[in-house]
């Protein structure tokens, strides 16, 4: 007998698909989410921690920045704005506002290496836990199936009609 009705696609779920799977045969309950632990919170909480602190390191140099472009503009406005000045401004200017988008590029870049770093490790979790999730309904199937053909051998052996049982189960005829 298939458990593909009883499971639902990621997109269905949403994001947390941990399932638990009932072990004893007699537990016909449903599979049922499995709740966070404290390591996944904490780690959830450190990343949070890490985005905002990068975050918060761009916007303090692109504020240095726009800082000091502010003054070299000051500066050429108060002493006079000449040909001279502006081309000293554009000198001034340049370099920071290469360094800002060179800042701006490797922290990106860092930034899509640790996500992708944090959801392959995501995946890989929800691989191990799929695999084990299937372990256990293999095992419960094979209780389930034992159990199944104990009872028919145990109605068989009684001279009860097992034609009934065989088609509820939704074997097929070469089954038993």
């Amino acid at each position: 007998m298939s458990d593909t009705h009883a499971r639902q696609s990621d997109a269905v779920l949403g994001a947390d698909t941990t399932m638990v799977m009932p072990t004893s045969p007699r537990s016909p309950e449903p599979p049922v989410p499995a709740e966070p632990t404290a390591a996944e919170v904490r780690s959830a909480d450190a990343a949070s921690r890490t985005l905002w602190s990068r975050d918060i390191r761009f916007m303090l140099v692109v504020l240095v920045a726009l800082i000091v472009l502010f003054l070299a503009f000051v500066l050429v406005i108060a002493f006079s704005p000449t040909g001279v000045g502006v081309s000293a401004l554009a000198v001034v200017a340049a370099p920071i506002a290469t360094i800002v988008a060179a800042y701006y590029g490797i922290s990106l870049a860092l930034r899509q290496v640790s996500d992708a770093r944090r959801a392959a490790e995501s995946a890989e979790a929800r691989a191990r836990t799929a695999e084990a999730s299937a372990r256990e309904s293999d095992a419960w199937a094979a209780q389930m199936e034992s159990g199944l053909r104990v009872a028919v051998a145990k109605l068989a052996a009684a001279g009860v009609s097992t034609r009934d049982v065989e088609r509820a189960a939704g074997t097929p005829d070469e089954f038993f």
